[in-house]
């Protein structure tokens, strides 16, 4: 088990590097093409650091690996929203735009009850025809009902990005030339994309090796691999005081995580959804309303340092509960 850990450390660093690359690039064309880094955050930056989920979810699924697929974008989204935001919050307080709180937040909220929705034939529907443990199936109708919210996502991106100010507080992102800016981004993404593929191929053959289930991979050792681009992009944005990158990041991600990626990956192939992931699915919607509850605490469109501890204590609490109950 040599050669996997140390090959682990090495997709660690070149991820940590990889986001140095894509915040420096990205908050350099920001600035030169007056786009607020809220929107590069939300859209750039967030599709960038989920490609990794698209390609695991996507090969499980095509593999059969059903409980892989969906674990791997819920897991993934409790990961960037209670691990992430919790470590990026106690580096520096994350002041939130008013339109987060106001729409891109809910705007995730709505994607994981949509989700919900969906895939829960049985409970929602009460169609049956799916085999035990499966409560129904995302299928290709459900797929493009997704990707149609997806749509509806980036046209609200693109009404509001040249209408959102960056908050004041951010540090003057440093220039580059347009065609270095551009090249750190694409270097960027490449460096999160194989850094990421790197760890989650060495982390599963260590996950196998200790006899772990499918689900418990998808949501645990699966949804943080895929997940580390956006923790090293938030945890360098929080270190840079760069807060729009930081949380538009988090919060782009979950949003392009449901309805873009499982609805690309559920139109190529339909996905039965085991109905013990509903668990992991409404505590996601319970730390969406944590995160909009802590908005409104205290300093208003802030999240704490004393708030992100709280963040970070759950998703420890919630990944103890997997493990015990595997």
């Amino acid at each position: 088990m040599v050669i996997p850990v140390l090959l682990l450390l090495v997709g660690f660093g070149i991820l940590i590097k990889g986001a140095d690359f894509l915040v420096n690039g990205a908050s350099s064309i920001a600035a030169k093409k007056g786009i607020s880094n809220l929107a590069i955050g939300l859209t750039v930056v967030a599709f960038g650091t989920s490609m990794p989920e698209l390609v695991v979810s996507l090969i499980s699924a095509l593999e059969g690996k059903n409980d892989a697929s969906f674990g791997n974008v819920i897991g993934s989204n409790n990961f960037n929203l209670l691990l992430i935001l919790g470590i990026s919050g106690l580096i520096y307080p994350l002041v939130v735009q008013r339109n987060t709180v106001k729409y891109e937040v809910p705007m995730s909220m709505l994607a994981a009850i949509i989700l919900f929705v969906l895939v829960n034939d049985a409970l929602v529907m009460g169609d049956n025809s799916a085999p035990a443990p499966y409560g129904g199936y995302l299928s290709r109708f459900d797929s493009i009902i997704l990707l149609l919210f997806f749509l509806g996502f980036l046209w609200y991106i693109y009404r509001t990005m040249r209408l959102t100010a960056d908050l004041g507080e951010s540090e003057p992102p440093k220039l580059f030339s347009t065609p270095m800016s551009v090249g750190m981004v694409i270097a960027g993404l490449a460096m999160l994309i194989g850094g990421g593929e790197l760890v989650v191929e060495n982390a599963l053959e260590i996950a196998h090796h200790y006899g772990l289930s499918e689900k418990l991979i998808g949501l645990t050792i699966l949804a943080a691999g895929t997940s580390l681009p956006e923790l090293a992009t938030s945890c360098v944005a929080a270190y840079k005081k760069n807060t729009d990158i930081a949380i538009g990041n988090v919060v782009g991600s979950n949003i392009f995580n449901i309805f873009f990626i499982l609805g690309i990956t559920g139109t190529i192939t339909p996905i039965p959804y085991n109905a013990a992931l509903n668990f992991d699915l409404q505590a996601l919607m319970a730390s969406t309303v944590l995160l909009m509850i802590f908005m409104f605490t205290l300093n208003t469109r802030k999240l704490d340092r004393w708030e992100a501890f709280l963040m970070l204590a759950a998703y420890i609490a919630y990944t103890g509960y997997l493990i015990a109950m595997d």
